[in-house]
């Protein structure tokens, strides 16, 4: 595309105090604030070159804008990236490109709201795709998956994954997202297909995603489509939907993570901390949905045994439709149900728990506060004679070494429930302090420490950049 050199000159300034900038085709509007000395730029439409978003600047998303070509979107600490209102404005990291946004503890990346009032999805989101394993299927290629929420186009722009015919790449690498905050996103495109906070499709273990919050997400905080993405330190504050959703194959591993739920608000679809997909027919469709998760601290809308939030949360972790992911070494405290195993669709899930070769794992895992804390869902058509007795049985079984606690007080969590000023630390004689292990053959990979849960008594990497 024959690149143009456009020159903004605001009324009533000089030509020096302007800025020159190099746009391909619709990309870039520049306005100027004199009297601030601040530039905001609007980014729309391709992002086709290297490029850097500085942090003295203000940038707005206007409409969907994609970094395409195996371009480098590069973002200093301190940046403030707004979607605008209205507009839908998102950000998409296309296969082969990459996203380098490595923020600081004291000058974290922040994508955000431009409203003076912010609400849960007054933008779209951030959404990465690229080159890793997927299940999934797009006209008829498999291997190729299509993102969901009106992102794909003509040019193919919301695609993920590589055909299964050709070389697959697990070491994928799509840049890095570390000290990054995203704020208000998420809309739906239709039902069921909508935008989350931050979305993952395909992408590889290459890829660099550490402490990332996602907050007031109108749909699921994170989720991944396939891929092989180790994650760190991700928390999800007062999302409407899912906190951690996994599909289509997505094998990667997760450490470190905190789910806050507002007791008030919660989706139609149902609520829930995991939920997680083979995929949408529960099929055996290869890369089998196989994520790992361990130190997670999952804390859900029933504040005290009497507290009921709102009807339409449904489990801490509802695992379906053939998914093989497992949890180690988490506290999951204060939802209607803890462990859903459910097999009502598709290949039974408890399949996977009980065939002759696991590979769904609950170990070492505390569910505290539940009004259920282990439930199981038949199947209708293939009947494996499981039930909630024998799947509670399975997850209290000595050798997984959890624990069912009444109460959420009986974690011993300092205060995990105060919306403004949490405190998700253990206290030096919670059963959380201590109990971790990590020998199970899944666990090869993971940092090994001593707690459950997120965090260690006294910790702090959940503090500074974050904000509730």
């Amino acid at each position: 595309m024959k690149k143009l050199f456009i020159l903004f000159i605001a009324a009533g300034l000089t030509i020096s105090g302007c800025r020159k900038i190099e746009v391909d085709g619709p990309t870039t509007v520049a306005t100027t604030n004199p009297a601030s000395g601040n530039e905001n730029v609007v980014l729309e439409g391709r992002i086709s070159e290297n490029r850097t978003l500085k942090a003295q600047y203000t940038y707005k998303l206007r409409g969907l804008v994609y970094v395409t070509n195996g371009a480098i979107l590069t973002i200093e600490p301190g940046t403030k990236v707004v979607g605008e209102t209205g507009k839908n404005g998102g950000l998409i990291i296309t296969r082969s490109s990459k996203i380098i946004a490595e923020g600081t503890v004291d000058k974290p990346i922040v994508f955000t709201s431009e409203a003076p009032t912010p609400q849960r999805g007054d933008w779209a989101g951030v959404v990465i795709l690229g080159n890793a394993p997927t299940n999934a299927s797009f006209n008829g290629v498999q291997g190729v998956g299509e993102i969901e929420g009106g992102i794909n186009n003509s040019d193919g722009l919301g695609l993920y994954g590589t055909p299964a015919s050709q070389q697959q790449n697990p070491a994928d690498n799509s840049g890095v997202l570390k000290y990054v905050r995203i704020e208000y996103a998420g809309y739906a495109f239709l039902p069921d297909k909508e935008i989350n906070g931050l979305t993952l499709g395909g992408v590889g273990n290459q890829t660099v995603i550490d402490y990332v919050q996602v907050s007031y997400a109108n749909d699921d905080s994170f989720e991944w489509f396939g891929g092989t993405v180790n994650c760190k330190h991700l928390i999800s504050f007062r999302t409407l939907d899912d906190d951690f959703d996994t599909d289509n194959g997505f094998a990667g591993r997760v450490q470190f993570g905190i789910a806050l739920r507002d007791s008030a608000i919660a989706d139609i679809s149902k609520s829930e901390a995991f939920e997680s997909d083979n995929d949408a027919n529960g099929s055996s469709l290869l890369p089998q949905t196989a994520a790992v998760f361990s130190n997670m601290t999952i804390l859900g809308p029933r504040v005290t045994s009497n507290s009921i939030g709102n009807s339409l949360f449904l489990a801490a972790a509802q695992i379906r439709r053939n998914s093989s992911i497992s949890i180690f070494n988490s506290i999951i405290a204060g939802w209607p149900q803890g462990l859903l195993i459910d097999a009502s669709k598709g290949i039974p899930t408890d399949l996977n728990i009980t065939g002759t070769t696991p590979s769904l794992f609950v170990q070492n895992t505390i569910i505290a506060g539940c009004k259920d804390a282990v439930v199981y869902a038949a199947s209708t058509t293939a009947a494996t004679g499981a039930t909630t007795a024998s799947i509670k049985s399975w997850f209290t079984t000595g050798t997984n070494a959890n624990a069912i606690l009444t109460n959420n007080e009986e974690a011993g969590l300092t205060a995990p429930f105060n919306y403004g000023s949490p405190d998700f630390n253990p206290a030096a004689n919670s059963p959380a302090a201590t109990g971790a292990t990590f020998t199970q053959s899944r666990l090869s990979g993971f940092q090994s420490v001593a707690y459950k849960g997120a965090c260690a008594p006294a910790d702090t990497w959940w503090k500074a950049w974050t904000k509730y």
